[in-house]
């Protein structure tokens, strides 16, 4: 379902990123579920936003790589639990996604899409339940906090991802109008 959205309001996140081999763009849609390699999360604890701080000090939203014959649901369930410690309480509702086109020879994965697959992106509301449970091969998540959405802008243009700033933003509105 395509939805209305101001793309001027967030011009880091709707432009076009070139990493070398590999392009990105942020639409608002759902991605073709057989194209998903990866999916991500803003979650929300009332009207707190949840971010993770990695050992780099770089603030991230939780998600991540689909494993062989997981569902991006899934994976969601996963990777909240490894990177937050948080159980989803909410319906997970996806409202974009990244679609990358890659130049290399094959995907990051054997299993994944290539050469074109999407990060659906999606928002709902979690509860903290326990500490990350950071799998050996897994990001190093150093904290899990719950902040405003002001707050959260914030962590994440200091952290240089002003598109994740934008994200957290438009997830933020899509779930106060309720609709998605």
């Amino acid at each position: 379902m395509a939805r209305i959205v101001n793309k001027k309001l967030y011009p880091n996140l709707f432009q076009t990123y070139d990493w070398g081999q590999i392009i990105s763009q942020f639409d608002v849609y759902s991605p073709p579920e057989s194209l998903i390699s990866n999916v991500n999360i803003v979650p929300f604890l009332d009207e707190k936003c949840i971010l993770i701080q990695l050992d780099n000090g770089h603030w991230e939203m939780p998600g991540g790589t689909l494993e062989p014959e997981e569902h991006y649901q899934s994976a969601l369930i996963r990777e909240l639990m490894e990177e937050a410690g948080a159980r989803l309480v909410s319906p997970f509702i996806v409202f974009g996604a990244w679609k990358f086109v890659s130049s290399t020879d094959k995907p990051y994965r054997p299993h994944l899409p290539h050469p074109i697959y999407y990060r659906a992106v999606g928002y709902g509301d979690v509860e903290l339940v326990s500490a990350p449970l950071i799998p050996e091969d897994g990001e190093k998540v150093v904290a899990v906090e719950a902040m405003t959405l002001l707050k959260a802008k914030q962590q994440f243009i200091e952290s240089g991802r002003a598109d994740l700033a934008e994200l957290y933003e438009l997830a933020y509105d899509l779930r106060r109008r309720k609709g998605y």
